[in-house]
């Protein structure tokens, strides 16, 4: 071997190791990149070409390089014929819970029927005409939250109506595993639908996959359902996301902490709706044994927020650092603990906190002082028996 071939090999040896230089393929090398079903239009806009198409979608449908998937389909000359926008509204401004009116989209002039104002469920009149209904949004995989029940009207609605559905899958940011206590069919509503946990582990893509093979839509009937997968993807990874799903989910932080924290929202605690930190802080002004102080002020994503201007007592996690992949009860435990009201209890009168547990066991466990591994160890049976149903939809690898 002369000196220049042995210095040629060195040099090439060195760029494959801090790979400027890669031995692959670049076909290789491109299905290694991770792509969300809406960076994937070679596998969905064939479908959708001379078609009339509905679209379910809001904020967060974009594409890798921050172009709205509604303007990259008329821009590409599909045909959309209305815009359907979930809770929160198809720009994400509308605080949890309020009403979202219909509308027209400024920039395409598109209609905007609401799906979070007088119906849930596309009404007939709404789809008719439309030969598929395509769904894209960034769901966070927590049972109460409500895309999912959003994506079962739709579906339902499909069905009924012979339109096709079709899903471009996300990213779940809690994937990978499953807790809480699983939903009885007694207190099924809109912030609960299926008798799934909390945390269910899939993405929404898989999640209606399972509503259509389980039958679960009204009357068993089922839609003709089409998934468009992401690539590259593995559900113990964590994806950065390309925009915040709702107002009061800003960052990585709320929706590491949302599942355990959302419990609040059936009691007298603020999850700190109307301050910088929502789903990262909680308190209330019955708590003051505990450390950290805030008042709720009216904001862009909470307008009239829970205890509005009233000193509130808790604790503030938003610097809290270990990766969260169980449910933790133990903030729920201390804020009931030290909850010093004798004129109002500390669950709200309407029990939503049994609609958010699915269940009123979880109230009735609380009460009774039992701990958060007594609590949690009243589960096992029915997340084992879940986890059996999870697996038979389960398209990604760990």
């Amino acid at each position: 071997m002369n000196l220049d071939f042995k210095i040629k090999y060195l040099v090439l040896i060195c760029l494959i190791f801090l790979g400027v230089f890669s031995p692959y393929s670049s076909q290789t090398r491109e299905t290694e990149i991770f792509k969300t079903g809406a960076d994937r239009p070679d596998l969905y806009l064939p479908m959708l070409k001379g078609k009339k198409i509905g679209i379910v979608t809001n904020q967060t449908g974009l594409m890798q390089d921050r172009t709205h998937l509604v303007d990259y389909l008329v821009k590409n000359g599909v045909t959309i014929k209305t815009i359907f926008a979930p809770e929160h509204g198809f720009r994400g401004t509308a605080d949890a819970g309020e009403h979202v009116k219909n509308g027209v989209d400024a920039k395409t002039g598109i209609s905007i029927i609401s799906l979070y104002g007088s119906n849930k469920k596309p009404k007939p009149e709404q789809v008719k005409g439309l030969d598929a209904i395509l769904f894209d949004i960034q769901d966070v995989g927590v049972r109460f939250y409500t895309y999912i029940s959003t994506l079962t009207y739709v579906m339902e609605a499909g069905a009924e109506n012979n339109v096709e559905i079709l899903v471009l899958d996300r990213p779940n940011p809690h994937d990978g595993y499953i807790d809480g206590p699983v939903l009885k069919k007694k207190w099924t509503t809109f912030v609960g639908m299926h008798e799934v946990p909390v945390i269910y582990g899939l993405t929404i893509g898989e999640y209606g996959k399972m509503i259509n093979g389980e039958k679960w839509l009204k009357n068993g009937v089922q839609a003709k359902y089409t998934l468009i997968p992401m690539q590259n993807y593995h559900k113990n990874k964590r994806y950065q996301l390309l925009d915040k799903p709702s107002p009061n989910l800003p960052n990585e932080q709320s929706i590491k902490l949302y599942p355990s924290l959302c419990f609040f929202e059936g009691t007298q605690v603020s999850v700190g709706r109307g301050t910088d930190l929502p789903f990262q802080i909680y308190g209330s002004p019955f708590t003051k044994s505990l450390p950290y102080q805030f008042t709720p002020k009216p904001s862009a994503g909470a307008k009239d927020p829970f205890l509005n201007g009233s000193l509130c007592y808790g604790e503030d996690l938003s610097t809290y650092s270990p990766e969260i992949r169980e449910l933790h009860l133990d903030w729920l435990l201390k804020a009931y603990k030290n909850y010093k009201n004798s004129n109002q209890n500390f669950f709200l009168k309407n029990l939503f906190f049994d609609s958010l547990a699915g269940t009123d066991e979880l109230r009735k466990q609380i009460v009774a002082g039992k701990s958060e591994k007594e609590i949690k160890s009243s589960w096992k049976k029915d997340l084992a028996q879940f986890e059996i149903l999870r697996s038979k939809y389960v398209i990604y690898p760990n």
